[in-house]
């Protein structure tokens, strides 16, 4: 069966996956950048966009960054990753924060409480909006992946919903050397979470450590 993964997922020292705060100007709220600084500096995020001089670096940061995309076949994303707004939506004109051309190219189903249409956009993207629980979501995304694997892309409560379910098969988490204090914690009511992963730990020169977690076979 095709797997449920998750990739590239910065989290700080003090467990948080997001600052507080976010706006439109702010995705990650007061932390800034400094959670994704690590991911700037690599080739697959300078080919989504991300700024910095030249093509990004082919290091070890990037021999974990470059697995987001092969064999995905869609995408599960919290609302908060699509965008800012909360509450019933003020009007439909908001996109996501990625352009015309988001670098998906996959169907993205969005979880809401508060579904509207399919969004069509360039590039092979569509974000599908769906109010329902995890196992249901999964469902969905599964039938618009194919035979390929479904990414659990964030934010912090979507990926925490997900592993609460014991739904994720695979999971790269990026620990990086920064405390925030304040934000969204991803490992809040997940005690024991370790004895269902095999965790691997490898160190990057840019003070990243990346953790591997594949889950153990289930009972």
């Amino acid at each position: 069966m095709a797997l449920v993964r998750v990739h590239n997922f910065s989290v700080s020292l003090d467990g948080f996956g997001a600052g507080a705060g976010q706006t439109l100007d702010t995705p990650f709220g007061h932390a800034g950048m400094r959670l994704m600084t690590w991911a700037a500096a690599t080739r697959t995020f300078r080919a989504m966009g991300m700024p910095g001089e030249g093509d990004g670096s082919f290091g070890v940061d990037e021999a974990f960054a470059g697995n987001w995309g092969p064999g995905i076949g869609a995408e599960i994303m919290g609302r908060n990753k699509f965008g800012p707004q909360r509450g019933a939506w003020e009007n439909e004109e908001w996109k996501g924060w990625w352009g015309d051309d988001p670098v998906f190219h996959t169907p993205v189903v969005v979880l809401t409480h508060h579904p509207r249409p399919v969004l069509e956009m360039d590039g092979g993207t569509t974000f599908h909006f769906v109010d329902a629980d995890p196992a249901t979501v999964l469902e969905q995304a599964r039938a618009l992946a194919g035979d390929l694997d479904v990414r659990i892309g964030g934010g912090v409560s979507t990926v925490r919903q997900f592993l609460e379910a014991d739904l994720i098969d695979h999971m790269h988490i990026a620990l990086v050397p920064i405390v925030l204090g304040r934000g969204e914690r991803l490992w809040d009511g997940l005690e024991g979470l370790e004895q269902r992963f095999d965790i691997e730990a490898t160190p990057s020169p840019s003070g990243v450590t990346h953790l591997i977690f594949t889950r153990r076979p289930r009972s």
